[in-house]
């Protein structure tokens, strides 16, 4: 009589990574507005939010984070001075930073690229421009 022979199953199964993205704006509405353009693209993310500048810097600094969105004008902290303050600091030198505001001056975009931002985007924001734009990140 022959003993019966077992092969192991190897259990194989598909590990999806988890984004982490910071959403900063002083408004719940357009922080929202945000997640949802952004959920949009089906790229599976972990939301934080900040309120302003201040609160995003801490979360910079005790979360790994894969992308930000950040607005312009906020009370605390502005994005533009937070942008200024998390690039002066080695290790968030190339974390994806988009700026997400009303601030469509030329010289508003310009400042902020030459500051470090990865990209601009302007309020109110376009669904078609927001996908393009995102889709151009590696997330």
């Amino acid at each position: 009589m022959q003993k019966a022979q077992f092969t192991p199953l190897i259990n194989c199964c598909i590990i999806i990574t988890m984004k982490t993205v910071l959403v900063v704006d002083d408004s719940k509405i357009m922080r929202n507005i945000v997640k949802n353009y952004f959920s949009e693209q089906k790229i599976p993310c972990r939301y934080l939010e900040a309120e302003n500048g201040l609160e995003a810097l801490e979360q910079t600094l005790n979360e790994p984070l894969d992308l930000v969105l950040l607005n312009w004008n906020m009370p605390e902290m502005t994005g533009i001075d937070f942008l200024k303050q998390i690039r002066a600091i080695e290790k968030y030198k190339k974390l994806p930073i988009v700026m997400v505001t009303g601030e469509a001056a030329r010289y508003n975009v310009i400042e902020a690229l030459k500051l470090g931002a990865t990209d601009y985007i302007i309020k109110p924001i376009n669904g078609k421009l927001f996908a393009e734009k995102i889709s151009n990140l590696v997330l």
